[in-house]
C-alpha cells in the first residue's frame, strides 16, 4: 500500500509540475512583435510618389490590424490570419486579388501557416476559387488531421467548409494582366506577403500567401505553401516567413534551417537569418521576416527592395520598401 501510495504522489507531483510549466509558459508578458512582408522584388525608387505611398499606407493598414489583436491580448494566430486576409484583398500584393498570371492567363494560389506553440500546421497550393487561401490553410490546420491540400482537392474543401468563394477571374487586376500581357516572361520574383508574430503568451505564429509567379507553368508550387520552406514557427525559437525565389528557398530549407541554427548551435536569430540570407542563398533571392521567442525581429533581404513594416509592445511602428 505505500508502495501504491508513493507512486500515486510521485506521478501527481509530475502531473502538477508539468501543469504548473504549462500555465507559467502561457503567461501574459504584456510584450508582443509583429512584422509583415509584402514581397521581395525590384520596386524602383523612382516610381511614382503617389503608388509608394499607397504601398507605405497598405502596409501601414496591416500592421495597424495586427497590433490591435495583440495589444487587445488576442493571439498571433488571429494577428496574422488577418493581417494576411488584408494584404490578399489588396490588389497592389500578389496574394489573393492581387495574384500574378499563370501561363494559362489563369491564377493559383498557395498559402501556409504554422503555429508555434504545438508545431501545428495547414497549407493549401493551387486553389483557384478560394478568396483567402491563408484562411482555408488555418482550417486545414484545425479542422483535418492533414497539413496540405492542392489544387481541385483544396478548393472541394474549401467549399465543404463554408469559406468565401470566388470566381477566378476575381484575382484578375489590370495591372497584373497589362504586365502579363507585355512580357510574358516572369517577373522580378518575390512578391509575396506574410506574417510573423508573437503574442503576449509567448505563441509564435508565422503565415505566407501568394499568387506564385507570373508566367508560371501550371501546376508549378514554390516555397510558400510548404512548412519548413518558405513558413516556418516554433515557440522555442523563432517564426519564419519567406519572399522570393521559392525553388531556392525550397532547396535549403530556409524557414527552418534559421529555427535549426537556434536551436542547435545556440546562434541568435540575428546570426541565423544572416548566415541563412547571406551566406547560404545567392544574392538577390529575396527575403524573409522572423520573430524570436523573446520578441527580436529580423527583415533581411538581398534584393534592391522589400515591402515590410513592424510593430511592437514598447511603441515601434515602422514602414519601410527600401534599405
Amino acid at each position: 500500500m505505500n508502495k501504491i501510495l508513493t507512486s500515486i504522489l510521485i506521478l501527481s507531483s509530475i502531473y502538477f509540475t508539468v501543469n504548473q510549466q504549462f500555465v507559467f509558459a502561457q503567461t501574459n508578458s504584456g510584450n508582443y512583435t509583429i512584422v509583415i512582408h509584402g514581397g521581395a522584388g525590384g520596386f524602383p525608387e523612382n516610381a511614382p510618389d503617389t503608388l509608394k505611398q499607397a504601398y507605405l499606407n497598405s502596409l501601414s493598414e496591416a500592421l495597424s490590424i495586427g497590433k490591435n489583436i495583440l495589444a487587445n491580448g488576442g493571439s498571433s494566430l488571429d494577428a496574422v490570419e488577418k493581417v494576411i486576409n488584408y494584404l490578399e484583398d489588396n490588389p497592389l500584393f500578389n496574394a489573393g486579388r492581387g495574384g500574378v498570371f499563370t501561363s494559362e492567363g489563369k491564377h493559383e494560389l498557395d498559402a501556409s501557416i504554422m503555429f508555434g506553440k504545438d508545431l501545428s500546421t495547414g497549407a493549401v497550393a493551387g486553389v483557384t476559387i478560394i478568396k483567402n487561401p491563408i484562411s482555408l490553410a488555418r482550417l486545414v490546420m484545425e479542422k483535418t488531421e492533414h497539413v496540405l491540400f492542392a489544387g481541385k482537392g483544396a478548393d472541394e474543401l474549401g467549399l465543404k467548409l463554408g469559406v468565401p468563394v470566388v470566381h477566378n477571374s476575381y484575382f484578375h487586376t489590370e495591372e497584373q494582366y497589362q504586365s502579363w500581357l507585355k512580357s510574358r516572361m516572369p517577373k522580378q520574383p518575390g512578391e509575396t506577403v506574410g506574417c510573423v508574430a508573437i503574442d503576449k503568451f509567448g505563441n509564435i505564429t508565422a503565415g505566407t500567401s501568394t499568387g506564385g509567379r507570373q508566367n508560371k507553368l501550371p501546376g508549378r508550387v514554390g516555397d510558400s505553401p510548404l512548412i519548413n520552406a518558405g513558413t516556418y514557427a516554433d515557440n522555442r525559437t523563432c517564426g519564419v516567413s519567406a519572399t522570393g525565389i521559392g525553388e531556392l528557398f525550397i532547396r535549403h530549407t530556409v524557414a527552418y534551417r534559421i529555427s535549426a541554427l537556434m536551436e542547435l548551435k545556440g546562434y541568435s536569430l540575428k546570426q541565423a537569418c544572416e548566415e541563412v540570407m547571406y551566406k547560404v542563398l545567392p544574392e538577390g533571392a529575396g527575403g524573409i521576416i522572423a520573430v524570436d521567442k523573446d520578441g527580436n525581429y529580423e527583415m533581411i533581404f538581398t534584393t534592391p527592395a522589400m515591402f515590410r513594416a513592424v510593430a511592437n509592445s514598447e511603441g515601434l511602428f515602422q514602414t519601410a520598401i527600401w534599405k
